[in-house]
């Protein structure tokens, strides 16, 4: 049930009636709610149609840990994997992506009707955790030498091929990216040319050079 102060696309009867804007509800009642479009601010009203909603449960995941809440959605609604919705719940608050739909016991799809599915299976993309692995800088210690760690990042940080990161205590030349399998449409799999960004949320594994000496000095 939609309240005051929030948003839903509905047509402008002052600059557009021909396709959906962002609207602010500023008063709710009698079936009709008085809204403000955010683009050119007229104020006007709108018929309400009511919709039901149904609960599925949601598991939230982040690293090795994870928490079960529930959401309302839509039944008519088609939930896919890769979709991202925030999740309301008393543990936290957060943004999440789908990774698989529950329809019954052994049963998954990547796409499915909301009434069809019993559990959707998401992971938290606010704050992620980056699988990195770094080669020593030539000249510092033996070039087949790798060490491994975990950066953490908000999800929205950008990894780009090419450029140096200095990040809490290590500094690196980004030299490929991997991509999550349930990642938004990138061009390839695994990313190696100048230029080429991933979101933090998107990395499967970041691969780069180190840039000092001091991490490489026991070699």
């Amino acid at each position: 049930m939609s309240t005051p102060g929030d948003r839903l696309a509905v047509d402008c009867p002052s600059c557009s009636s021909a396709e959906p804007t962002v609207h602010e509800i500023l008063k709710r009642g009698g079936g009709r709610n008085t809204v403000r479009c955010t683009d050119c601010g007229h104020v006007h009203k709108v018929r309400v149609e009511s919709e039901s909603r149904i609960e599925r449960d949601v598991v939230v995941s982040q690293d090795d840990e994870s928490f079960s809440t529930r959401t309302e959605v839509s039944p008519t609604e088609t939930l896919a994997v890769g979709e991202e919705f925030i999740v309301d719940s008393e543990a936290a608050i957060v943004q999440v992506r789908i990774t698989g739909l529950e329809l019954g016991p052994e049963e998954r799809a990547e796409e499915a009707r909301a009434e069809d599915v019993s559990t959707i299976w998401t992971r938290e993309i606010d704050n992620v955790t980056v699988k990195t692995t770094l080669n020593p800088k030539e000249g510092t210690g033996d070039r087949e030498s790798t060490r491994s760690f975990d950066l953490q990042v908000p999800g929205d940080y950008e990894f780009v091929v090419g450029e140096t990161e200095s990040l809490g205590d290590e500094e690196f030349r980004v030299k490929a990216i991997q991509v999550r399998d349930d990642a938004p449409e990138y061009r390839h799999g695994k990313l190696d040319h100048e230029g080429d960004m991933v979101y933090a949320r998107d990395v499967n594994r970041l691969y780069g050079t180190d840039q000092t000496t001091s991490a490489w000095s026991a070699w």
